[in-house]
């Protein structure tokens, strides 16, 4: 295959088992960080833009902004440099280093905000950001992630395809989420199919989006400090909140016993498989998804030091041939399991 653009790279089925990590059943991954922006998030760049485009909103001279903790902005600054359309991307001090230089070298423009909002993230504070922003220049364009419909209906009709097509029905599904997009896609594709797959949505102690209690948080992805504007709770899914420091010793344990270096996102979902591995039945099949690699975690999660400041020096597994149990899932991170 030979592309006209960077942002039409993808692997649709690149799908790793994982043997024997948790309970009597197959748990495999399917690696979305294998195209040009290294994120899942690069299908919901071009969803975004292509449907602004559709609609008219964007054209010749059009710009665009967004608030991004990472992947999301670097896949839109990969997509809006490989369209022409100057971007604006409003980001705080939680994003990796790495992503930001990232977004910067395509061509964005990046504004950090460093203020906390009420419920001590940087969401709603980089959303007013943004509107302050658009109120000054009537002329930028917000591509809203949060809100568009174009979120979950790209991962509908993308990774939900992907998913059935590569793999097949998988009795569990785990998906993590940040603006709901990837699941509520995700659930709309597997309920119009009448599928009995077991949906899991995954995400972080100290976000509020399934209602739990805020708290600060220092990985970026999964979790919000402000309730999703995409998710429709009817009932029909699991949903599990894992702290943190089950995403960082769950990353470190992948990548010393199979050799990949997953991202946060990744970490929090596996950890997630590991504590419900109780109530799956022997001879599943587990799907989970892995939004990005840990090349863009490297000073964070794979870093002692970073590690040990933030949650203790207990947190991390110096025994690479270790396989430490996770420990079973406590009632107030299981939010509900039907």
């Amino acid at each position: 295959m030979i592309a006209d653009h960077a942002f039409e790279l993808f692997s649709e089925h690149a799908f790793l088992s994982l043997p024997d990590f948790a309970g009597a059943f197959a748990t495999t991954v399917k690696i979305e960080g294998l195209n040009a922006a290294g994120s899942i998030k690069l299908k919901t760049a071009r969803g975004l833009v292509e449907a602004l485009e559709r609609s008219g909103r964007l054209g010749p001279g059009s710009a665009l902004i967004e608030s991004t903790s990472g992947n999301l902005g670097i896949a839109l600054a990969s997509v809006c440099a490989a369209k022409g359309y100057p971007l604006t991307l409003v980001t705080d001090p939680n994003a990796n280093d790495a992503g930001v230089r990232a977004m910067r070298a395509l061509g964005a423009e990046v504004v950090v905000v460093t203020e906390r909002d009420a419920n001590g993230g940087y969401l709603q504070t980089r959303i007013e950001c943004v509107r302050r922003m658009l109120a000054a220049d009537p002329a930028l364009v917000w591509t809203d992630q949060y809100a568009h419909p174009a979120n979950p209906a790209t991962h509908r009709h993308t990774t939900a395809v992907e998913i059935i097509t590569g793999f097949g029905l998988p009795d569990w599904l785990f998906v993590g989420t940040g603006t709901a997009g990837t699941l509520m896609g995700c659930v709309q594709a597997f309920q119009a199919l009448g599928a009995p797959t077991r949906i899991v949505a995954v995400d972080t102690v100290g976000s509020v989006t399934f209602h739990s209690a805020p708290a600060v948080r220092h990985i970026p992805g999964l979790g919000s400090s402000r309730p999703s504007q995409l998710l429709r709770d009817d009932g029909s899914f699991t949903k599990v909140v894992i702290p943190e420091t089950d995403t960082v010793r769950t990353c470190r344990r992948v990548a010393r016993r199979y050799g990949l270096l997953v991202g946060g996102s990744t970490g929090t979902v596996l950890s997630a498989v590991a504590r419900l591995a109780p109530a799956i039945a022997a001879g599943s099949r587990v799907l989970a998804l892995s939004p990005d690699f840990g090349d863009r975690y490297l000073d964070t999660i794979y870093n002692d030091d970073w590690v040990t400041d933030r949650y203790g020096p207990e947190v991390l597994d110096d025994a690479p041939a270790a396989d430490r149990p996770l420990p079973a899932l406590r009632k107030d991170e299981l939010i509900n399991h039907a």
